[in-house]
């Protein structure tokens, strides 16, 4: 049948979830659109704890399948983005009043067998000293996850998904979405140039995250097939006060767990923290009763104690978790659901419920299979294997500071040979904006990757920002 639509496929929301979507399904040949009310990951995907890993504490509540999957991507994902993703070590202690050692090692003992683990070592017990934490903390033990640039995965899948043919609109918003029989009637605003764009499309994908069903009940005037929570997480961003390179996993006697991370070289992120939010989502802030959670979880343990004017940066954010019925928010599933709805006369909604950072690509998969049903020749899964954007390594530039070559290699990888190429010296990297932040770098983020003002640069392409606060 001729496909009279504009697009195949429209993806609204442009964090991890909605870009994944996209990428997945513009290189099975879907043409595909993608718009993003702000910048790309401006909300959830850019706020998170910034790790790849199985999730270990998810083990007490039984979801074996979610930490299994997740322990699979974390291998996969290692392979596709080594340039933001990279191993990290963490160190457990022992708290005799929680929980106890043997459950903690068998724990771990799962954690280390329920994936094939190629890249990471084993856990094991480990002695405390030296390690920053007070003196009573002697034994714990030593695991590994990942690290990853939370942002720039979401910008990086954007990017790959645009190779693939997908045109990503950030700054343009869904107003309407008219639901016909056989494609959907979307017009969206251009919030830069305050201009409205129509097109056709022949499915409609809802990855608006926390707006998941704000689009369904006021664009569509539906009633959204599942319940959603809206859970708040914060961290604050502190000057390293421990030694080593190493991140801790903190038990809380709430059965909760923070984590103390290395962070951007010279600093620590402390997080998160899980509560029930309601209001406004887009001007989040940390409160002052989270802040003192995550200040007195810390200096239970840390031989260095913090105050509040320890912090020089905070951020918030809010999980769109699926409404499971827990009591406790740390207690919700972070799992995901996908509602299909396709046929009866009515074009395909799929809408996309929950998740975490780390199973992004499996979501994704799982909603180009469901789309399989209206695009039956489409292609077949393919992005295991597909490096992202970046992910060779940079070329040498022996005339590049050493900081400055890391700060590139662990931010672009080869990318950086788009603004680097054809140039001898760090004066040829135009204007110098201070903290090593060239006029090269900052066209090349605005021609390449969306970015448009200068929190797009300095929080969320580049971490720069933290350099300014200082």
């Amino acid at each position: 049948m001729t496909n009279l639509t504009d697009y195949d496929v429209c993806v609204i929301g442009g964090g991890i979830n909605g870009v994944g979507i996209a990428t997945d399904a513009a290189g099975r040949g879907l043409n595909v659109v993608l718009c993003e009310q702000g910048d790309l990951g401006n909300y959830t995907s850019s706020s998170s704890t910034k790790l790849i890993h199985g999730g270990l504490r998810y083990l007490e509540h039984y979801e074996f399948r979610l930490v299994r999957e997740a322990l699979r991507e974390r291998e996969v994902l290692l392979k596709r983005a080594p340039h933001i993703i990279w191993p990290l070590a963490f160190l457990l202690p022992h708290h005799k009043g929680l929980r106890p050692y043997w459950l903690i090692r068998l724990g771990l003992f799962l954690y280390d067998h329920l994936a094939k683990r190629k890249r990471l070592p084993a856990s094991r017990g480990v002695k405390l000293q030296g390690s920053g934490l007070q003196e009573h903390y002697q034994r714990g033990f030593e695991y590994y996850d990942c690290w990853v640039d939370d942002a720039r995965l979401v910008v990086l899948n954007a990017m790959l998904a645009r190779e693939k043919g997908a045109r990503i609109l950030p700054r343009h918003k869904c107003i309407k979405a008219e639901r016909f029989a056989e494609h959907w009637q979307v017009t969206l605003l251009d919030i830069i140039n305050n201009q409205e764009i129509s097109f056709s499309c022949r499915c409609l994908v809802n990855a608006a995250g926390p707006w998941v069903n704000h689009c369904i009940t006021h664009l569509l005037e539906e009633k959204p097939p599942q319940s959603i929570r809206l859970v708040k997480g914060s961290h604050i961003v502190v000057k390293k006060f421990f030694p080593g390179d190493k991140a801790f996993i903190l038990q809380n006697t709430d059965n909760r767990v923070v984590f103390a991370i290395p962070y951007e070289g010279e600093f620590a992120l402390i997080g998160t923290t899980d509560e029930d939010h309601q209001g406004d989502i887009k001007n989040l802030q940390i409160s002052q009763p989270e802040i003192d959670y995550l200040l007195a979880t810390a200096n239970n343990y840390f031989q260095q104690t913090l105050t509040q004017d320890a912090i020089v940066w905070s951020y918030a954010g809010v999980r769109p978790l699926h409404g499971d019925g827990s009591e406790k928010p740390e207690d919700i599933t972070r799992d995901y659901q996908l509602e299909w709805q396709w046929g009866h006369q009515q074009a395909a909604l799929l809408s996309i419920y929950g998740g975490k950072i780390t199973t992004y690509r499996k979501l994704a998969e799982l909603a180009c299979e469901l789309l399989r049903d209206v695009f039956p020749n489409m292609g077949q899964p393919w992005t295991k294997d597909a490096l992202l954007p970046g992910a060779k390594p940079l070329g040498k530039y022996p005339w590049l500071p050493d900081t400055l070559y890391q700060r590139y290699q662990r931010t672009y990888g080869s990318l950086a040979e788009i603004f680097l190429a054809g140039k001898a010296s760090v004066d040829e990297l135009g204007e110098h904006h201070g903290h090593g932040l060239y006029q090269a770098e900052v066209d090349y983020l605005r021609e390449h990757e969306w970015a448009m003002t200068e929190e797009d640069i300095l929080w969320r392409r580049t971490k720069l920002g933290l350099c300014v606060t200082l």
